[in-house]
């Protein structure tokens, strides 16, 4: 693959607004497109929002209305914010484009990251991202008294994490020791062209994933590096290492098209 280069829109107390970002990519990935410039990843924390990517449901918004940005991405609904490194690869893919593919590298990035910095992480089947794995369900503390056998997260329909108590809360995962969520992946494919990308959970407030469903997922939660370690770990410490792995999967990929009449 091309050279990638990377763009550094702003951190701290020069986070970059989601509208904002959003444009921004609009216009590297016209840029791109018309092979004006190479493969570019945007780089940057976002103020406090949350996005509902496609698939979305309205029992996963947020239940006192807060706001929420309705974006063309795959996948549901998240939080961006302060303490969150938020990647936005931009980068012609040969046509049609193996979108899994694309994920699966970009995945593999991050677990190299995270292995760095002495947390390590795996994919989950069927769940996009990169994930901590929790202890085995026979070994997991029981929830409000209950045996694992009787989750109603599991076996209710209309069962609401948010409405149970904190014991379900998703940014408690780690004390349940259940799987948890360290960085999301969600992207769009245009003209061959990706846009949105990855959002890894560097030192932020994960309490702020406790007012929605997560990616749509009820029966695990989320996690950061700071969280894992149990050390502070700054975003700044963390920018140069993913642009290093990140780099060096994606420049020595060599992707290919997907296979007509292969699953997407």
């Amino acid at each position: 693959m091309s050279e990638l280069r990377f763009v550094r829109l702003g951190f701290g107390a020069e986070a970059v607004e989601y509208q904002e970002a959003w444009q921004k990519q609009r216009e590297v990935h016209a840029q791109r497109f018309d092979d004006q410039i190479p493969d570019t990843c945007l780089l940057l924390e976002h103020p406090p929002v949350y996005t509902a990517g496609r698939r979305t449901l309205d029992s996963e918004r947020p239940l006192d209305g807060t706001p929420v940005i309705d974006v063309d991405r795959g996948g549901k609904i998240t939080w961006h914010g302060p303490g969150q490194l938020v990647g936005y690869p931009i980068m012609k893919l040969p046509r049609p484009v193996d979108v899994v593919a694309h994920v699966r590298r970009l995945e593999d990035a991050l677990i190299r990251t995270c292995a760095e910095f002495g947390v390590p992480t795996s994919r989950v089947e069927g769940r996009s991202g990169v994930w901590v794995l929790g202890d085995p369900v026979e070994d997991r503390p029981a929830i409000g008294g209950l045996s694992l056998d009787f989750d109603p997260r599991l076996h209710d329909d209309e069962f609401d994490p948010r409405l149970n108590g904190p014991e379900y809360a998703p940014s408690n995962a780690g004390q349940r020791r259940e799987d948890r969520k360290l960085a999301a992946i969600g992207i769009r494919i245009a003209k061959g062209v990706s846009m949105h990308g990855f959002a890894l959970n560097v030192n932020p407030d994960n309490t702020w994933f406790d007012r929605i469903v997560p990616c749509g997922i009820r029966d695990a939660g989320v996690a950061s590096l700071a969280t894992e370690l149990g050390r502070d770990i700054t975003v700044a410490e963390v920018v140069p290492v993913v642009e290093r792995h990140l780099r060096a999967v994606l420049e020595a990929a060599e992707p290919l098209p997907r296979t007509v009449g292969s699953e997407a």
